[in-house]
């Protein structure tokens, strides 16, 4: 299994340069099942990274373009009548592809945004009363410009506490940007990106997951970092318990990626990150990072 982890990572990483942390961390994020937000300045290669995810894992992809006249039924479908049927034909959206690219999604209005919150959670949605099932796997990447830019909504909490991690790209480093600078076009690289895991074997991946062990000792550490965080100055709430959920999940995805049949420290404080920034930007705002490193600092492994 670590093999095949292995080698999407690497190819991955022949696509977006330099960014080996954030790319694992992508990978690990639908190993777990979760969803994943990217937030970043335009042309960091946010689309070229979900575009290459879905091509390496041989998945169905949807963009939708989130922009302020997006409507519900835009992302989730509608129905029309059919003449020739005599009555009406449901009409599916994009929503309904195994990967999802969410672009801008703080471009578009709440109303708009909220159409995803029983997507992301229960894998369907109702539409005019009959629920429908979505495609399995089911990931959905959101990009999200900073809110310092004009035209953006603020992401509600509930729609936040969605996603299980919310990762940056950033800048290339010198020798990627100057790799990147001197090499062929990411979209065409991408184009041409061959698969190596099929869906079903994403699905044995997701469900080995589930089998790595978490020790009491363990599972300690990861209460002591929830209660920590709910009691953190300027805090207006902690990290809550689908969070933890979600922490654990993303910790036994590491182990997995690392070869590892249970779950060590390490591999909680590697995606803490990730999986906590977001939830706990609130109050004073840009505090995310220092919460964080509050958190590993003042939470002890007991051994």
């Amino acid at each position: 299994m670590k093999k095949v982890i292995d080698d999407t990572v690497a190819r991955l990483n022949g696509i977006l340069l330099g960014k080996d942390h954030q790319v694992r961390l992508a990978v690990c994020c639908i190993l777990a099942r979760g969803h994943l937000l990217i937030e970043d300045i335009p042309g960091m290669g946010k689309t070229t990274l979900s575009h290459a995810m879905a091509r390496a894992m041989d998945l169905s992809y949807t963009r939708i373009q989130f922009t302020n006249d997006l409507l519900p039924a835009d992302v989730l479908g509608f129905s029309m009548y059919d003449k020739e049927a005599g009555s009406l034909v449901f009409h599916p959206g994009p929503i309904f592809s195994q990967v999802v690219l969410a672009d801008e999604i703080n471009r578009a209005s709440p109303r708009t945004q909220s159409a995803l919150l029983e997507a992301m959670e229960e894998r369907q949605v109702s539409i005019e009363g009959e629920t429908r099932p979505l495609p399995k796997p089911f990931f959905v990447i959101a990009t999200q410009n900073p809110l310092e830019q004009g035209g953006t909504y603020p992401l509600p909490e509930s729609q936040l506490d969605r996603f299980l991690m919310r990762i940056e790209l950033g800048y290339p480093d010198p020798r990627a940007e100057r790799e990147l600078l001197e090499g062929s076009d990411r979209r065409q690289l991408t184009a041409e990106l061959a698969p190596i895991l099929t869906p079903d074997n994403l699905s044995v991946l997701q469900q080995a997951v589930d089998r790595i062990k978490t020790s009491p000792a363990l599972l300690d550490y990861v209460q002591r970092i929830l209660q920590q965080s709910r009691q953190m100055p300027g805090v207006l709430y902690g990290l809550s318990p689908r969070a933890g959920l979600g922490l654990v999940r993303a910790a036994r995805a590491w182990a997995l990626m690392d070869g590892r049949h249970h779950v060590l420290p390490d591999d909680v404080q590697a995606v803490l990150p990730a999986v906590a920034r977001h939830r706990l930007e609130q109050g004073d705002t840009g505090q995310s990072q220092q919460r964080i490193r509050q958190l590993m600092e003042q939470v002890t492994v007991l051994t």
